[in-house]
């Protein structure tokens, strides 16, 4: 009875360890590039012009089992768009596009996370120009485990859409360029 009631417990407690090790907080790493957020929009409906958000910072918590625990909170410093044309780049921080002056960052906060099979469909509040509204991100763990230095880490690609004209951008860039596509990656590094 003694080695059954021990061997109990002993499963008991590793069940309870493992499952407590699955929910970890994670902070993004940007300091290596290996977080970015990108975008692209059509021009004129002939090619993509592709850009990125160069200074971010943020984390998210995982809980592979228990994906409803999720949580993502990202800050983005919009006088950081980059799009490899210094013009271009200037234009988009004036008030006809990002209002850097008035709104110098946008922020995404996750409001619920759901699992539909391998994705992860991750829903939160993306305020940019000053405008706060709903936005849905399909993402997908890409991996985790261990690290060289002693850390633990996770990764993730994420994609969602947004209309220009939902966060007061007005400016007309033609039928073809009203919506803009988000791409994200990110590898956090788990928090001791």
């Amino acid at each position: 009875m003694l080695k059954k009631t021990t061997l109990g417990l002993t499963l008991a407690s590793l069940l309870l360890a493992a499952g407590s090790a699955t929910a970890a907080n994670y902070k993004i790493d940007k300091e290596g590039q290996h977080a970015f957020i990108e975008f692209r929009i059509k021009h004129l409906g002939y090619s993509w012009l592709y850009g990125s958000f160069n200074d971010f910072d943020g984390g998210f918590t995982f809980d592979e089992k228990n994906p409803a625990a999720d949580k993502v909170n990202v800050t983005i410093n919009t006088t950081s768009v980059f799009t490899n044309h210094a013009e271009r780049d200037k234009h988009l921080r004036s008030a006809e596009f990002l209002n850097v002056g008035k709104h110098p960052q946008a922020t995404f906060t996750s409001t619920s996370v759901r699992k539909e099979g391998e994705a992860l469909e991750v829903t939160g509040d993306f305020t940019l120009n000053g405008v706060t509204k709903p936005l849905t991100l399909q993402a997908k763990l890409l991996g985790q485990g261990k690290d060289p230095w002693g850390g633990y880490r996770a990764g993730f690609e994420a994609a969602g859409t947004i209309a220009l004209k939902d966060y007061g951008i007005t400016t007309d860039l033609g039928p073809a360029s009203q919506n803009v596509e988000l791409i994200i990656s990110v590898e956090g590094v788990q928090e001791k």
